[in-house]
Order: C-alpha cells, then structure tokens, then sequence
C-alpha cells in the first residue's frame, strides 16, 4: 500500500503544575492583549490614512510595546506566542480583503478560546518530553496514543477550554497509509432522526447528545444564572459546571463522528454529499436546535481530510438538487414535497422511503458528475442535449410512419 505525506494534529490533555498553570494564563492574556492591540493599530491606520499595515509593522509595534511602563508585562512571557497571534491576525486580514471572510473582530476575556501557539524555537521536545519556554519541567501530558514514529511536531498549541480541561495540540509530518481501493460508492442523504442514509438503505439513527442532556445543562445554567455577577469565585465554579456540560455533549458527538466517517471512508471509495448551507438552516427556529446538535458541518470536514489521507473521494452535489422529490426509478420529479411526507409512491408504481430515495438519487447524480462533468441539477429545458441524469421523462416525439424504439 502507498502512503500519503500529510500534516496531522495529535491532541493530548496534559494536567500543569501550578506554576505551570499561572505562566500558561499570563501567556493566553498576553497573547489576547497584543492580538487586540495590534487589530486597533491595523483598523485606526486603515480608517484615518487608508493605510494597509503588515504584520512587519504590527511586529515593530510589539517591540514598542514592551518598552512601556504599561505594557511592560507583555515581556515577561514568550514571544513566541505573541509573535503567532500576530501572524494569526495577518491571516485574518489576507481572508477579509479576499472576501473569504468578515473583518476580524476583537477577542473577549470571557468568550474567546484560550490558546498560545509555539513554533519550535518556543518548546524543546526530547524523548518524549515536552518542556515550553519559560518552564523549567516538561509537561505532564497524557499520553492516550503515540505519535507517529519519529516525528517531531513543528507547532505546539496549548489551550484550556470552558472545563478547565488543558490540552496540547502537535502538529507534526505523518504518512498515513493508504486504505486499499475498495469498489464501493455511497451516497448520503444528512437528516435528524436519522443522521445519516445511506444509499445501501441502512440508517444511521441521530444519537442526539445535546438532547440526553438538556435537563442536566438547563440545570447548571439555572445555578450559573443565581449567581452574583459581583461574586466572582462562586460565579467562577458555576460557569465551569456548564462548560462541563457542554464538553461532555461535544466529546460524546466528536466520538461519535468520528467512528462514523472511519467507517464510511474505509468501506467506500467514492462517498457523495449534498452541499447543505447549514448556516443559513439554522435560522429555522424550530429546527434550529436539532440541526445543531446534528453536526453535519463537522461529518462534512472529517470525511473530507480522512479521504485524503486514505486515498477515497468525496463528491458535494449541488444544494439545489431535488434529490427528495425525484424518483430514483424512472426520473419523475415531483413539483412538492413537504417534510412531513416520508414516504411516496410514484406514477410509475415504486414506493419510496423519502431519505433512502434522496440519498440514491445523491449517488447518482455524484457518479454522474465524475463520468462526464454534467450539472446535479434538473434541467427541465434541455437546448443543448440531455443531462446524463435523466431526472424528468420526457416523451420523444412521434414521427408519422415511424416506429417508436423500445427501451
């Protein structure tokens, strides 16, 4: 089997010493600190002389910076991280000004993720320990699974979430060894009761985790709510038992997903997808909540880097595509279909489950896409020939004298 030169992140929970815990916390204010700073320098420089300023200057300004009475804590911790969040800003910028993005916004003491970046010059790692800059031990990190075989990362990124739970990230060089080529394709129709259908017929029922537990979030966020805002260390434990709540939902559905995708990617060469705009799906008030817990924008993202790495593909069909209301037997397409109707029978005499029928219809119209470029989508007026998905039976003309083939 081949393999495949990819980079991979290994994500590891590791518990710090106190010291450890108290140098880490200064570093994640430092970092929003200067991120902040240098996105009101960029944004006053832009709004008074139109000037665009590069992360060259940003840097210069840090060095500013540091040389003041105020700010003369930003040097008390790495640079590093602080150099990262810099460059992680210019990022931002280059997305905004391509389009591929909103302006970047400023980062909130409460809500934004805790997290320092560091590139080798900030960590030394040696048989198999990890020791950061300004620390005088390595880390005490959990390791649930080794790292590939001499690798050696080339970021490290240490964060805290609403838990209280550490984890560090290494990203480091892997070659994942290629699945062997298997002769299967599926397609998939997303759904809440079921999560996932395929087109074999078999559902995926939706574990729905944020739904097992809403009565023991609801409650902690009745205690979050009792609190004082004034009383900030009980407030403080209050908070962390609903970020408790809200880890244990997204871990039980990220194992989840993660399971799921393997399987799929492992058992099927080709797996196609609808491109679902989930985003604007969620202003469904009724719905929004369910299709949230669903995650289908996470199962999109695993199948696509797993088919990567083992050698599979995934195919996205256009959002547009009727895949519900089009017959997967003889191409009838329905004018309406509205969600409470599960189950339909067409002209031509075929029962159809709605969710097994669109996720063959999905299949189809992917397989078509790699066979010969055509469009998903139906073409009720054809002025340049037939699509390869034959999605409306149209009846051929009949020529006076003329035989009509059978087919």
């Amino acid at each position: 089997m081949t393999t495949n030169h990819v980079k991979r992140a290994f994500k590891y929970r590791f518990h710090p010493t106190d010291a450890q815990a108290a140098e880490l916390s200064r570093t994640f204010g430092c970092v929003r600190k200067v991120y902040n700073l240098a996105l009101a320098a960029r944004t006053e420089a832009w709004t008074l002389r139109q000037e665009r300023v590069n992360y060259n200057a940003t840097s210069a300004l840090l060095t500013a910076w540091k040389k003041t009475g105020e700010l003369a804590y930003l040097g008390e911790v790495s640079s590093v991280p602080l150099q990262q969040t810099l460059r992680h800003l210019q990022g931002a910028f280059g997305n905004f000004w391509a389009k591929r993005a909103r302006y970047p916004t400023f980062k909130s003491r409460k809500k934004s993720r805790k997290s320092a970046e560091y590139t080798t010059s900030g960590f030394r790692f040696r048989d198999g320990q990890l020791t950061l800059a300004k620390m005088d031990r390595p880390l005490d990190i959990v390791w649930s699974r080794p790292l590939p075989e001499g690798a050696s990362p080339s970021t490290v990124t240490v964060s805290q979430d609403s838990a209280g739970r550490w984890f560090v990230s290494m990203l480091c060089d892997d070659r994942p060894t290629m699945a062997a080529p298997a002769s299967h394709a599926v397609g998939i129709d997303a759904g809440i009761t079921a999560l996932v259908t395929l087109s074999t017929g078999e559902k995926i029922t939706n574990p729905r985790h944020e739904r097992a537990d809403r009565e023991r979030l609801a409650k902690a966020q009745r205690e979050l709510s009792r609190k004082a805002k004034g009383d900030g260390t009980n407030r403080a434990k209050a908070r962390v038992k609903v970020g408790r709540v809200h880890a244990r939902i997204a871990d039980r559905r990220r194992d989840f997903l993660h399971k799921l995708t393997t399987r799929l990617v492992r058992e099927n060469q080709v797996v196609v997808i609808e491109d679902l705009t989930v985003r604007n799906m969620l202003k469904n008030r009724k719905l929004s909540r369910a299709i949230a817990d669903a995650s289908w924008t996470e199962m999109r993202s695993m199948l696509e880097y797993k088919a990567d790495w083992y050698g599979r593909e995934v195919i996205t069909v256009d959002r547009w595509f009727p895949s519900s209301k089009l017959c997967s037997a003889c191409g009838t397409l329905r004018s309406m279909m509205p969600l409470n109707v599960r189950e339909w029978t067409c002209d031509c005499g075929t029962t159809h489950d709605r969710d097994v029928n669109a996720a063959r219809n999905i299949l189809a119209a992917g397989l078509a896409v790699t066979a010969c470029g055509d469009g998903v989508r139906p073409q009720r007026s054809t002025p340049g020939g037939q699509s390869s998905m034959n999605q409306e039976v149209v009846p051929a003309p009949r020529t006076p004298g003329v035989s009509q083939p059978r087919g």
